[in-house]
């Protein structure tokens, strides 16, 4: 604390800073703007100098947010890589003719599979389904899917497949705060929570598409022209290298028990087996490459920003103070009550980034956890819920911007899909609260 703070540690005003990013967030400012407004306010009432506040600031590169921001960089640059590579374009091509869509139903299953898969392996969501949108929605739309029913797919899907994917920037920060494997989070937490929202988005999706097909429809596809992208041999031969070599790093972290750490290097080492596999020189892989993490630019400045901004608010013990508070109301409730109230607090009081979302939900319950002795395995689907069912429920960015992608114009099927695998799994999460508790003591 400062000379001239303007509280005393621990206190709950200390939470000022955080109540401001949140209203702010809230209200459609972006999540860099909101962070730098909540520093401002933290900054004053800790009493922090230009001096002191430097030394917090010049840790926040070397910091586990910082790492996040890196990961996210360089996932933005293996994806363009990979997209100019033809890798995603072939998968996505396998995926729909594996399936073979010739009905509606397995459209819709071409849809979630492809959305999983992709975003999944990019660790983006916007950026996954806008690889997959030209190449599928021609398909789907040759036998009869609806707009409405493309874009509530893209946005629960692909949801999924970034709680899925091993090097997704959610995973990562998922694993590193909670100190799970990435077995035993898939185990307790994000195989559950994401087979019942596919489960519930394919059923939603029929609905959606009974529903919409008389009026709504892909007028300017012909369907004979559904083979949109075709790969080469060179397409099969990279996307086939890509693939053993995801699936090599992937067990060789798990054998090996690699730490965050080790994300940037795969994410590197198969940004250039992609790009030599798909005979680009090296200057046009290290070009292709930094132009990816260019776009991600701001991202990283807010994950570098956000580490001073929870420093400023456990300087001023806000975390510290909150708990206490909790630890009085929730003491008849006992480890359940908190975690119910933690999943809830996340999943529709804290917006943002989904990384931003799970580490400020984690750090605000984490005394009271510690407290009780919540188990990990049980507060995990609890930090899912965080970071994916904000986006799920209200029309944000992430809603609006795969409506946009799907080219649909019809707000309330995917507010349907949204609030729809949102209830269930909190419905879940309710029920695991309680065997949980019975599991792990």
């Amino acid at each position: 604390m400062g000379s001239y703070a303007l509280i005393e540690s621990p206190s709950l005003w200390a939470l000022l800073p955080l109540i401001v990013y949140i209203i702010m967030v809230f209200m459609g400012y972006r999540p860099l703007t909101a962070v730098l407004a909540g520093i401002a306010v933290g900054f004053i009432l800790t009493g922090q100098s230009p001096a002191s506040f430097s030394k917090l600031l010049s840790k926040a590169p070397g910091s586990f947010l910082g790492l996040i921001g890196v990961i996210i960089m360089f996932g933005s640059g293996l994806g363009v890589i990979m997209t100019k590579a033809g890798v995603s374009q072939t998968i996505v091509n396998w995926i729909v003719k594996s399936i073979g869509v010739n009905t509606k139903n397995k459209a819709i299953l071409a849809v979630i599979v492809a959305s999983v898969v992709i975003c999944g392996l990019l660790g983006t969501l916007a950026g996954g389904t806008s690889i997959i949108a030209p190449i599928i929605i021609p398909v789907v739309a040759s036998v009869g899917i609806t707009p409405s029913t493309v874009g509530a797919i893209f946005q629960s899907a692909g949801e999924t497949g970034l709680i899925w994917g091993p090097f997704t920037p959610p995973v990562v920060a998922l694993l590193a705060v909670t100190g799970l494997s990435y077995f035993d989070m898939m185990l307790w937490a994000a195989l559950p929570f994401g087979i019942i929202w596919l489960i519930v988005i394919y059923f939603v999706a029929k609905k959606i598409q009974k529903d919409t097909e008389s009026w709504d429809k892909y007028e300017d596809i012909n369907p004979e022209d559904y083979n949109v992208f075709t790969p080469t041999p060179e397409h099969k031969r990279a996307t086939t290298i890509f693939v053993i070599a995801f699936i090599a790093a992937i067990a060789y972290g798990l054998i090996t028990k690699q730490k965050t750490g080790f994300v940037p290097f795969v994410m590197l080492a198969l940004a250039f087996i992609t790009g030599f596999t798909a005979k680009m020189k090296m200057n046009d892989i290290v070009s292709t490459f930094s132009q990816g993490m260019g776009k991600m630019t701001e991202m990283f400045l807010l994950f570098i920003l956000l580490q001073p901004f929870i420093d400023l608010i456990m300087l001023g013990g806000g975390f510290e103070a909150l708990s206490k508070v909790l630890m009085t109301l929730l003491e008849s409730g006992g480890r359940v009550l908190l975690m119910l109230v933690g999943t809830f607090v996340g999943a529709f009081g804290i917006d943002g980034a989904a990384v931003a979302q799970i580490k400020i939900t984690h750090e605000l319950f984490l005394p009271a956890i510690e407290a009780m002795g919540l188990p990990m395995e049980m507060w995990a689907i609890g930090l899912i819920a965080a970071s994916r069912i904000t986006t799920s429920i209200y029309p944000t960015a992430n809603m609006v911007g795969q409506m946009g992608i799907a080219r649909s114009k019809n707000l309330k099927a995917m507010l349907l899909g949204g609030w729809a695998v949102s209830l269930a799994a909190l419905v879940y999460i309710i029920f695991w609260a309680f065997i949980g508790e019975k599991i792990f003591f």
